[in-house]
């Protein structure tokens, strides 16, 4: 059964709040059984004009998996105190 991959950028704009955010989508994280791919770390952009300042990429067993954590309560709460703190273009991919 081929994965399930949330990829997101990110653009913080209140890192304090952010924080609150980062605590409530690890433990969704850890609930949906992600893998950690990337979260955070060095961007460096090799061609075009796409400069993401945060690149997350998650790892589930399935894609309706991927779908199930985005849609669950639990990063439900973490979408909750990501208002205000960042702009986040996200998407859900089916991968090997």
């Amino acid at each position: 059964m081929p994965s399930g991959y949330v990829i997101a950028t990110v653009q913080i704009t209140n890192p304090v709040q952010y924080e609150e955010y980062k605590k409530w989508s690890t433990a969704a994280m850890q609930a949906h059984n992600a893998e950690v791919c990337v979260r955070g770390g060095q961007v460096k952009v090799m061609e075009g004009d796409w400069a993401p300042e945060r690149v997350v990429v998650l790892k589930f067993a399935s894609f309706d998996a991927a779908k199930a954590f985005y849609d669950s309560p639990e990063y439900g709460k973490a979408r909750a105190a990501r208002v205000g703190a960042a702009i986040m273009q996200l998407i859900c991919v089916e991968g090997v």
